[in-house]
């Protein structure tokens, strides 16, 4: 906690392309529903952005000015970016080395770097009554009872730092691993491991488990070395160490053993999109970019052009990032109005998922995006006038 309550809260919210822009319509009319049921006011901040801003536009990717507008603001909330050109291939842009990076780079990489948001953290809990689609049926297969885990990686450096050079026999991207960036991650995760203080499903240990592949790369037995040097601060935390392929069968068939995970960029990314099956899919799964000042929440799921426009989107993980924003700023400045809007959207969009409607069809049920968001916001709305 860095602060006291606020009279009003400024959000920047980022639509993105596709199903981005349609879930981010859902979370602004959240917004309003917990600022009427709390108290709290709340400015919003509106900022075009991604592949379609760039093909109409044809030099950026987001306005003039909107790196500072996100700087400015007390937490960011980003859709989804992405978006297929004429030729049906993802639209990218110039980035100013001879070379391409994706149209939709700057309010997602850019703002990590720029805002510093240096741990990205995907809680993955399994909700009762979530399904799972695998092998295309639907069944309840993991427990809330096994599945509640936090998954850490860092978010600045790794394989994502930009730095590589191609020819037209060759490509190598530079994966940069830094004591610095290494340490205040893998602190970050200790930390949230004593702040949840749930311990492990299976046995109620606090564990941290570094996962690396340093039996083989140089960048991993640093960031071993840094864990393990950290470890030695929280002696009420278990250290634990994974090979990250073994982690991968691991999560699936035995997610109950872990508590907090810790990871590098790259490595992260491919685990936590895979751990999402564990509680629904990515359409329950969000992603919260933090760091010391500022910090960005976003649904995983992407902007999926073909579902754009059909009402069929997921609209629950943009409405749980909407509530981890409310939760982090409600601990960063104290303020427990937000902290009970938060656990109101948590307990909502369990209470819909245990019940079995309305849900939309990655989640085995058959209703739309406005129909569920609306049902989400109704409940809500009922939470909090209690």
């Amino acid at each position: 906690m860095s602060g006291s309550p606020k009279a009003s809260y400024d959000l920047v919210l980022l639509p993105g392309d596709g199903i981005g822009a349609e879930v981010m319509a859902e979370a602004r009319a959240l917004i309003d529903v917990v600022a009427t049921g709390t108290g709290v006011s709340f400015r919003t901040d509106e900022i075009p952005c991604g592949g379609k801003f760039f093909l109409e536009h044809g030099t950026r990717d987001w306005p003039e000015g909107a790196e500072e507008r996100c700087a400015a603001a007390d937490a960011v909330l980003l859709g989804a970016v992405g978006w297929n050109g004429a030729d049906g291939a993802p639209v990218n842009m110039p980035d100013g080395k001879g070379g391409w990076k994706m149209a939709g780079w700057s309010p997602v990489i850019g703002n990590r770097v720029k805002l510093d948001l240096y741990a990205n953290i995907r809680p993955v809990r399994c909700l009762p009554g979530t399904k799972h689609g695998l092998s295309g049926r639907f069944r309840e297969v993991w427990s809330p009872e096994t599945v509640d885990m936090v998954i850490i990686r860092e978010n600045t450096e790794g394989l994502y730092s930009g730095i590589g050079e191609r020819s037209a026999e060759r490509a190598t991207d530079l994966r940069v691993i830094t004591r610095r960036a290494s340490e205040r991650v893998i602190r970050k995760a200790f930390e949230v491991s004593r702040r949840r203080g749930k311990g492990a499903p299976s046995d109620a240990r606090l564990r941290v488990t570094c996962i690396v592949k340093h039996n083989v790369l140089t960048g991993c037995r640093l960031f071993l070395d840094v864990f393990r040097e950290v470890a030695k601060d929280f002696p009420d935390v278990e250290p634990d160490v994974a090979i990250v392929d073994s982690f991968a069968m691991f999560v699936l068939t035995q997610p109950e053993r872990y508590d907090v995970c810790v990871t590098t960029n790259m490595f992260g990314d491919i685990l936590t999109d895979l751990a999402s099956v564990l509680q629904g899919g990515m359409g329950m799964a969000v992603g919260c970019n933090v760091g010391d000042h500022h910090a960005m929440f976003e649904p995983i799921h992407g902007s999926a052009p073909p579902l754009a426009g059909k009402d069929k989107a997921n609209p629950m993980a943009m409405l749980l990032a909407t509530g981890e924003a409310l939760a982090w700023l409600g601990h960063r400045f104290g303020d427990d109005r937000l902290a009970r809007g938060a656990s109101a959207v948590a307990e909502a969009v369990a209470a819909l998922v245990e019940r079995g409607q309305p849900l939309t069809s990655d989640l085995g049920g058959s209703a739309g995006t406005r129909a569920v968001a609306q049902a989400v916001r109704d409940e809500v709305a009922r939470r909090l006038a209690c």
